[in-house]
């Protein structure tokens, strides 16, 4: 602590000033200092978040093979819903923003994220997968990242803008972590903020937690998922052309997606005033569905699924099958995260394509896999690096016309419903506008109501 503490330019004397002034050193020299500190900062949250994640995915991996060997867990999941509601209810209120209560504090920075974040958040997506709920994990990962890297704020006793750039380093190290991707981490925790801007002030921050708390996880003996496209054919006019339509394709499914998540979510709590019934309500949907059918796969993660879409074509029935469990998983308040289940979506829809785009189906599949994503979190750029990552750099052209094109077909809308609107993608929405603002700002200018001077 006193090391980075150093930092902050101790006090220089008159004549250690004059003589500064006389002799001026290079800027180079005077970035020393800014770089060593911000290097430890965010290696100590890239730490934290690593180890965080590294016991996370460890118990994730428990709960998925303890739900797999017994089946009829899946008939508890209403009461584990009931129970986790309710201890959200009575200690977890003001954490229920989850992802986009930190975006909303890199914005407009208010209080410290309590730390009682990372312990419910970790806890309740253990029980939503131990049961059977259709969730992710990305967004536990990001919120326990979000809010250690807070806490380091706190203890560092860290001013208004550095506590925004580390707590984009907190998200960063949370994406890296639990994915193995720590590039595309690094540009997510910079691009997810806003639809149209990048926050370059914190490059350093996100790319050193980022870095660092892969190779910590890593380090705890966490081994990640391995998806191989064996064959990439040559760029060409046909299967660029086959790329685009795929683009739209997946960015109106990452659309739709966000706009079924919320739009039953609201429904849902119009509806049900008490929060623990709407996930009792939600899991008795979930596990009487479970009875139909070819359902089993929708459960849980579905990396099984994921990685066989990129060895055999599989039914376009996968894709909504997932897309209607995640939904309704989500929406009726399981905690957990949307972007393993859009990977699931995006790949098996990917590999339907195939039957009628002129590209394999393993590598539709890795195309729906980081597209469908790009369309819903409005993040083109992370997407294409996690493509390269995963996939390997032959792939690269064909994910950033993917990626791009989903970005701008999934239209203003997304998953994170703090995003803010910095430069709109083709239609003129106001600048600054929060992505959960658009719906009733549209709704004034239809009525020619006049719009608050924020939003003018």
């Amino acid at each position: 602590m006193r090391l980075i503490a150093a930092f902050r330019c101790p006090g220089l004397s008159h004549s250690n000033l004059d003589i500064m002034k006389r002799f001026p050193l290079p800027e180079q020299f005077s970035l020393l200092p800014h770089v060593g500190r911000w290097i430890l900062l965010s290696g100590l949250v890239g730490a934290l978040a690593g180890s965080a994640s590294a016991f996370f995915l460890w118990a994730l991996d428990i709960a998925t093979d303890t739900r797999i060997a017994h089946p009829w867990l899946v008939w508890f999941l209403p009461v584990a819903g009931f129970c986790v509601g309710l201890v959200y209810l009575q200690i977890g209120t003001s954490v229920e923003g989850g992802n986009n209560l930190l975006i909303d504090e890199i914005h407009d920075p208010r209080k410290i994220v309590p730390k009682r974040m990372a312990p419910l958040v970790l806890v309740a997506t253990v029980i939503t997968h131990l049961f059977g709920g259709s969730a992710g994990r990305e967004g536990t990962a990001v919120q326990m990242g979000g809010a250690l890297a807070d806490q380091v704020t706190h203890r560092f006793n860290l001013g208004r803008e550095d506590r925004r750039i580390l707590l984009m380093g907190g998200i960063a190290a949370g994406f890296s972590s639990v994915f193995g991707t720590p590039l595309a981490g690094a540009i997510f925790g910079l691009e997810v903020l806003a639809i149209g801007r990048l926050r370059y002030d914190a490059l350093l921050s996100c790319f050193m937690a980022s870095i660092a708390a892969d190779l910590i996880t890593r380090s705890w003996g966490i081994r990640h998922t391995v998806y191989a496209i064996p064959f990439i054919p040559h760029v060409g006019l046909i299967t660029l052309g086959s790329t685009v339509l795929a683009g739209i394709v997946f960015g109106v499914a990452g659309m739709l997606f966000a706009d079924a998540t919320h739009g039953l979510s609201a429904l849902i709590k119009r509806r049900v005033s008490y929060p623990p019934m709407r996930p009792l309500i939600g899991g008795s949907v979930v596990a009487l569905a479970s009875l139909l059918p070819g359902t089993s796969p929708f459960l849980g993660l579905g990396i099984p699924t994921i990685v066989a879409a990129f060895h055999e074509p599989l039914p376009f029935f996968d894709a909504i099958g997932k897309f209607g469990f995640t939904v309704v998983t989500l929406a009726s308040g399981f905690k957990g995260g949307e972007v393993t289940p859009l990977f699931y979506i995006g790949a098996t829809l990917g590999n339907a394509l195939s039957h009628v785009l002129a590209l394999p189906f393993p590598v539709l599949a890795g195309l729906g896999f980081v597209a469908v994503f790009a369309g819903a979190a409005n993040t083109p750029i992370a997407s294409t690096m996690m493509a390269i990552e995963l996939f390997g750099v032959d792939i690269g052209v064909y994910a950033g016309v993917a990626c791009v094109v989903a970005y701008l077909f999934s239209g203003h809308t997304g998953i994170y419903r703090a995003q803010r609107v910095e430069h709109s993608k083709h239609t003129v929405v106001p600048h600054g506008i929060r992505l959960s603002e658009l719906a009733a700002w549209r709704n004034r200018r239809k009525l020619d109501v006049p719009t608050p001077s924020k939003l003018d």
